[in-house]
């Protein structure tokens, strides 16, 4: 198959900052894709439904002209979050979740939730009303093995949290690990999963063999190969509880060749590319359409988009880099290498 045309996708997981760092990361995304869930983990961080619309006016004045971008809202779950802020979202035409990042697990994730057992008030409220919750599932004890953090968020957050709330509406967010994948499966239709474009074609020899990779340290961390291939397995499977969301984060070069280096990817610009390529590399490229256009939809409760783009397999370079903010570069996601894919 050398041309494939899909319904526009979704990006459900998408970090687009705020202020200069717009007029880069809109328009990007917005010429790839039609609705984003745009993460609230700002300074100061989006904690209210209010917060959240005026985030998103500064986020539509950068949408370039005729082109339909839906940005979806997203709140900042903290100690201090009311539970009557959860009907507001559940009345609310453009907020669709909330965020929940354990304390310290992530950038600009200070202001977390440092004990989920304290805000089960509120968790009570997002099942009642079924608002999803959306899960940065790490734990952040300094004890625990940075490769290991996914799969002990499991064992002793998310799986006493469902037995507690069984009909909560849950996105599983950015999973990385073959143990994750298998949890979501193993779970009833209120509970899913984002995949990004970079868990799906790298692992960690791909970031730390023949020298660090900077630009390929996000977190959750990069996985073993064996993790990958199940990411694969489950993206291409055509399985409604995993859908597309790149967690694409933009960090100038500075941010990324540091010392004490920023975690995040930058895959916005030709995410949709490179997922084609993941999915063709293992021979299911025509299930790409689910995966990017219709299950994150259906799981939200939104309809389907009606536009379609339409890709070629026909060589593309990525840019070695892009300007970001005043006199500085941000590189892309596997910057200067080649890739099969391009949207036309």
């Amino acid at each position: 198959m050398n041309t494939i045309t899909l319904l526009q996708p979704d990006d459900w997981h998408v970090h687009l900052r705020d202020g200069l760092a717009l007029k880069r990361t809109v328009p990007d995304l917005a010429r790839q894709f039609s609705r984003a869930i745009c993460m609230p983990n700002l300074v100061p961080p989006v904690k209210t439904v209010d917060e959240a619309l005026a985030y998103r006016e500064r986020i539509m004045a950068h949408a370039p002209e005729g082109v339909n971008f839906d940005p979806r809202m997203v709140l900042y779950f903290t100690d201090y979050t009311s539970p009557e802020e959860v009907k507001k979202i559940k009345d609310s035409e453009y907020v669709n979740a909330i965020k929940l990042y354990p304390a310290g697990a992530t950038t600009n994730s200070d202001n977390g939730v440092s004990d989920i057992r304290k805000v089960y008030a509120v968790i009570e409220q997002l099942e009642k009303y079924q608002v999803p919750l959306l899960l940065h599932g790490e734990v952040t004890h300094n004890h625990v093995d940075i490769f290991d953090r996914e799969k002990r968020f499991l064992d002793e957050v998310l799986s006493p949290l469902l037995k507690q709330f069984p009909a909560l509406k849950v996105v599983l967010e950015h999973i990385t690990t073959s143990e994750a994948a298998h949890f979501v499966l193993e779970q009833d239709r209120n509970v899913a999963a984002t995949i990004t474009p970079q868990h799906l074609l790298f692992n960690r020899n791909d970031m730390l063999v023949g020298g660090i990779k900077p630009h390929f340290y996000c977190l959750p961390i990069l996985k073993r190969q064996s993790h990958q291939q199940t990411l694969l397995e489950v993206a291409t499977s055509g399985n409604p509880k995993f859908f597309l969301g790149t967690d694409s984060a933009p960090h100038s070069k500075n941010a990324k060749e540091n010392a004490c280096g920023c975690a995040g990817c930058y895959s916005a610009p030709t995410a949709i590319e490179l997922y084609a390529q993941a999915f063709d590399q293992v021979g299911r490229i025509e299930r790409l359409e689910g995966f990017a256009s219709m299950f994150g939809a259906n799981f939200y409760g939104l309809p389907r988009n009606t536009q379609t783009i339409s890709l070629v397999k026909e060589p593309q370079v990525i840019p070695a880099s892009l300007e970001y903010l005043e006199n500085e570069q941000i590189i892309p996601l596997y910057a200067g290498q080649t890739i099969q894919w391009r949207k036309v």
